[in-house]
């Protein structure tokens, strides 16, 4: 190869048998893992430093492609216990997952499965010998990219062909995921005794159940689509409307109608990242796709309702427009990073939400208490 031409593979130690294709042309080559074949989707960043299979299992993180900033990936390897996908595990999971080390072999007493041979269970085609830093700045300074992300172990890929694949993929605007991953029927609550809320499931994380049921509360897992009637007819003490993945305003066609007559029945509601920002939309609020989102672990956010500034796990590329908030809503929470909006209130009902992930999971738990707000409002 001439010294005009740079080497894509110089890099790697072995011929490339994966590639990253995004939808400008941009091509970055590495060594494939788990799924044979290819998948579009959304690349973004993720700043954690642990728990990659919470974040690869986290339903929102369908139709995307994580890159993970922290270098070393695989050495807690992979177990049930740490599944955040609570309806189909099968169908929720990120498309790819982008990493800078090979995958390291598991070294703790946790491991049931290898996280390589995990990928190739859930579908996920793993990339490494990237440069991710060179990714990330690339994705902070030009947005979240549509991409393809292939693995194919001979080595032979047609980039050409991938480009194309990545330019006409839809994106994530107007993609109303959440009726995709949603559970098929409703879960009868696991405990009993205590106070009783129904957990509206647009793709809602493991954690969340298990930290309501830590508030003492038992929990009803409906489908998305439930109407508000039936979820009326249960009686609960509460309602929460989950996370998921998606643009909420697609989702939203169906579900608005339903958060309007719940919230217009008085009863305490509690709104997580896709729930907040349908909650947001249902109020009469606005929702904006970010350029380049937030993913990670460690996101300040400042809580007006006490001045105290927590750091917290976050996981999404759409925000509410705070200047879009009417009258009957009060703003609670602020990213210290960007100013987007974090949370909000009813002003004189039980009635909040947070954009963050209260559940952490992977994360800080510096945001349990709002579980208890919500169980204390009921």
């Amino acid at each position: 190869m001439s010294d005009a031409t740079p080497n894509p593979y110089e890099h790697l130690t072995d011929a490339p048998t994966g590639v990253l294709v995004l939808a400008d042309g941009k091509t970055f080559y590495g060594r494939g893992y788990g799924h044979v074949g290819s998948a579009a989707a959304e690349v973004c960043f993720n700043t954690a430093m642990t728990g990659y299979q919470e974040i690869l299992t986290d339903p929102s993180y369908a139709d995307q492609i994580v890159c993970f900033t922290f270098p070393h990936i695989g050495n807690v390897g992979t177990n049930d216990d740490d599944e955040e996908a609570y309806s189909d595990p099968a169908k929720i999971a990120a498309k790819g997952a982008i990493f800078r080390e090979p995958i390291t072999a598991p070294s703790n007493h946790r491991n049931e499965v290898d996280f390589a041979a995990w990928l190739g269970l859930r579908n996920i085609i793993g990339l490494s010998g990237l440069d991710t830093r060179a990714l990330t700045i690339y994705i902070r300074d030009n947005g979240m990219q549509n991409a393809v992300i292939a693995h194919a172990p001979d080595g032979k890929f047609d980039v050409k062909a991938l480009k194309a694949e990545a330019k006409n993929w839809a994106g994530l605007v107007g993609a109303d995921l959440a009726s995709k991953l949603t559970r098929t029927e409703t879960l009868a609550p696991r405990t009993s005794g205590g106070k009783h809320v129904v957990v509206i499931d647009y793709g809602v994380k493991g954690n969340i159940v298990r930290r309501l049921e830590a508030e003492g509360l038992s929990c009803t897992v409906v489908t998305a689509k439930t109407p508000a009637k039936d979820i009326l007819a249960i009686k609960p003490d509460g309602v929460v409307l989950s996370n998921g993945p998606g643009d909420p305003e697609a989702t939203g066609r169906f579900a608005l109608p339903v958060i309007r007559e719940l919230v217009e029945s008085g009863m305490p509601m509690l709104g997580i990242c896709l729930g907040h920002q349908m909650l947001a939309l249902a109020l009469g609020a606005k929702t904006v796709k970010m350029v380049q989102g937030h993913h990670g672990a460690n996101h300040p956010v400042k809580d007006f309702t006490t001045n105290k500034v927590e750091i917290v796990s976050m996981n999404h590329g759409f925000a509410v427009d705070s200047d879009s908030l009417p009258d009957t809503v009060e703003e609670t929470h602020v990213s210290l990073f960007d100013g987007t909006n974090c949370g909000i209130k009813v002003k004189g009902k039980p009635v909040f939400s947070v954009q963050h992930h209260p559940e952490a999971s992977p994360g800080p738990q510096d945001s349990f208490y709002l579980f208890k707000r919500f169980a204390d409002a009921l």
